[in-house]
């Protein structure tokens, strides 16, 4: 595949692929229709054979090629697939470009400091697992870590103390980056406000700015109740304190803790998580 794609990379040989779709021809009428000299209209037609795009034989004097159509065939459905997979419903296109949109509204709304005040977002899932086991995965690090960024991103450092008062911190940096040699995508800081173990958990987090400034104050209150199938969880997600550069990361709201929920629901379900890329 790789040959065949630089061999069309060049616009003279995709000139001549053009005409050999028509019909077969000689290198003379190739190079006479494609406005080129016959040495490198020969060259170029070599280049195309090698690559397996064209074939040729001898008819007296004459050496006439032809277009192999399968490569362009396979060629055609390779792509094919690409734009499939990147169009596919709830893939990470189309993620991509909600938060597109989402950008763009929130840009326009930022025009001066606690613009995004007492904006909020409510979040329901019916979690399998009882309320201590949904707890454990709320509040200890080792199983927040597992689910507490938006697909694509991964948890570089978290701290999370679960008591009144208690310390919070969540770095995270894209999923791909083994070796952290990228830059750290973003960064919170918080504080714990009530803990009643499998009931009630409420928090507040800071995103950072790249200056180190908070972006906005999320107060978020995370109520559990046992239900038939395990537990149904509601999180409320209200802002205060919202910096005028603090669009970007409102607009990543909605969708980035909507995945996050849906990965700790994943986990406890005990099914394997997927990776979108984005």
């Amino acid at each position: 595949m790789d040959a065949i794609l630089t061999a069309l990379a060049d616009p003279a040989r995709l000139r001549l692929v053009e005409l050999l779709a028509e019909r077969p021809r000689p290198v003379g009428v190739l190079a006479q229709l494609a406005g080129a000299r016959q040495p490198q209209t020969t060259k170029h037609l070599q280049n195309l054979e090698r690559a397996g795009l064209v074939t040729s034989q001898r008819s007296g004097q004459r050496r006439v090629y032809a277009l192999r159509a399968g490569p362009l065939r396979e060629l055609a459905a390779a792509l094919t697939r690409l734009a499939d997979t990147a169009d596919q419903a709830g893939g990470s296109r189309e993620t991509y470009d909600r938060y597109g949109l989402s950008l763009q509204t929130e840009r326009l709304a930022a025009r001066e400091p606690g613009w995004a005040d007492g904006r909020s977002f409510t979040f329901h899932r019916s979690l399998a697992g009882s309320p201590e086991e949904v707890w454990r995965h709320l509040t200890e690090a080792g199983l927040l870590a597992r689910w507490w960024t938006p697909e694509d991103l991964r948890v570089s450092e978290l701290v999370f103390e679960a008591r009144q008062g208690g310390r919070i911190v969540h770095e995270y940096r894209d999923a791909e980056d083994a070796d952290g040699s990228d830059l750290v995508v973003g960064r919170a800081r918080g504080v714990v406000d009530d803990v009643r173990p499998g009931e009630h958990l409420a928090y507040r987090l800071s995103p950072e700015l790249p200056d180190g400034t908070p972006a906005f104050t999320a107060h978020l209150d995370l109520a559990l109740r046992p239900a038939a199938a395990g537990t149904d969880l509601d999180v409320r997600f209200r802002i205060t304190d919202s910096a005028v550069e603090s669009a970007d990361f409102v607009a990543g709201i909605e969708i980035g803790f909507g995945q996050s929920l849906d990965k700790l629901a994943a986990i406890l379900t005990g099914l394997p998580t997927t990776r979108s890329t984005t």
